[in-house]
């Protein structure tokens, strides 16, 4: 692991009587790529100003390599944003926006010029200097938002949704190519977005957020195969998510069922939350499967099926490459590594995870 860059102690921040920040702690490291990742109102896009200094928090601090940047302005933090709307000057050309902040740093014109074709070949738009931005797609407007922010030098590069407007095979073309961006340029981006497949493919860190609070810190692969939490299953990815009882050490009670689980250290008789992914159910014989029932629906999705099974009084969520026809019976198959135990909310704070 890199060294410790970014840090967040007991960050609060409120706009009136609404609290959006609560007692948040975050440690960033450097060379990371950081997702943010939550619903709408869930206060990704105020912790991503508060690093950049456009907000100030009401309590805590925060520290940059181990100095206190709280109250630091953003134009002194070694850090630039690319925000969802880019805010590029539509009045100016490619050059002259890239240019903006090193002409207000008093930076000579040669060393301008040297940083303009140096941005502009990292985002693949040689030749574009004097373009000017309102005839650019907005897959280029968002390259020149990058270009713009990476000639500062900064430390960490903070991107606020820089994708949501872009179609869906751009929007891919982007992810990819920022992944790339941000190995050469060898800095630490933090990246807020609401889109789940957008964080796991692209992150080094996921940070789930929901109602003002972290909820997991992992890599994308923890997040998804091991949620900390029924929000955090249902937020990634789709889930199958089931009230259980934990019998025992590795022996789940659900929907009437002993289901044999790989899950320890939950005791004994306590009520727990079972989560299933889609991908991980079989659907089989009805006589071979620990729940039997009936397809309700086949949808196809262009490489799996989504299959709803009513089995065991539970309605699951099947996905398969093999379709099957509405109507039949069929079994419904679990493995025991594919179950994952949650502990249910201890508190009403853990509760509100669950209410979106």
């Amino acid at each position: 692991m890199e060294k410790e860059l970014l840090k967040l102690e007991h960050i609060q921040k409120s706009f009136g009587d609404r609290m959006i920040l609560e007692d948040l702690d975050l440690t960033v490291h450097e060379n990371e790529f950081v997702t943010l990742l939550g619903p709408s109102g869930c206060g990704k896009t105020t912790l991503l100003r508060l690093i950049g200094g456009f907000e100030t928090p009401d309590k805590g601090r925060i520290l940059f390599e181990g100095k206190d940047i709280t109250q630091v302005p953003p134009e002194k933090r070694q850090v630039n944003t690319v925000f969802q709307k880019y805010s590029l000057f539509s009045h100016m050309n490619v050059a002259d926006n890239i240019a903006f902040g090193l002409r207000i740093k008093g930076k000579d014109e040669s060393y301008i010029r040297d940083k303009i074709r140096y941005a502009l070949k990292l985002v693949n738009l040689d030749g574009y200097e004097h373009a000017q931005v309102t005839e650019l797609s907005g897959g280029q407007q968002q390259r020149i938002a990058i270009a713009r922010a990476i000639v500062n030098e900064p430390k960490v590069l903070l991107l606020d949704e820089p994708l949501s407007a872009l179609d869906l095979k751009l929007r891919q073309n982007m992810q990819r190519e920022l992944v790339k961006l941000k190995r050469e340029l060898g800095i630490t981006f933090i990246f807020v977005t609401h889109d789940q497949q957008e964080a796991l493919s692209m992150s080094d860190t996921v940070v789930v957020m929901n109602q003002g609070w972290i909820q997991q810190i992992g890599t994308p692969e923890s997040v998804y195969n091991e949620p900390e939490n029924a929000f955090v299953a249902d937020f990634i990815g789709d889930s199958n998510i089931v009230d259980g009882t934990m019998v025992r050490d590795k022996l789940v009670h659900l929907l009437g069922q002993d289901i044999p689980c790989i899950n320890t250290g939950f005791g004994e008789n306590v009520p727990v939350d079972v989560q299933i992914r889609p991908e991980d159910i079989q659907i089989c014989a009805p006589e071979e499967g620990q729940f039997r029932g009936i397809i309700q629906s086949v949808v196809f999705k262009g490489t799996v099926y989504d299959i709803t099974v009513e089995a065991g009084g539970f309605s699951w969520l099947v996905q398969t490459i093999t379709g099957h026809a509405a109507g039949k019976e069929v079994g419904i198959k679990l493995a025991p590594y594919n179950i994952q135990i949650m502990a249910k909310p201890a508190s009403e704070d853990e509760e509100a995870v669950s209410d979106e």
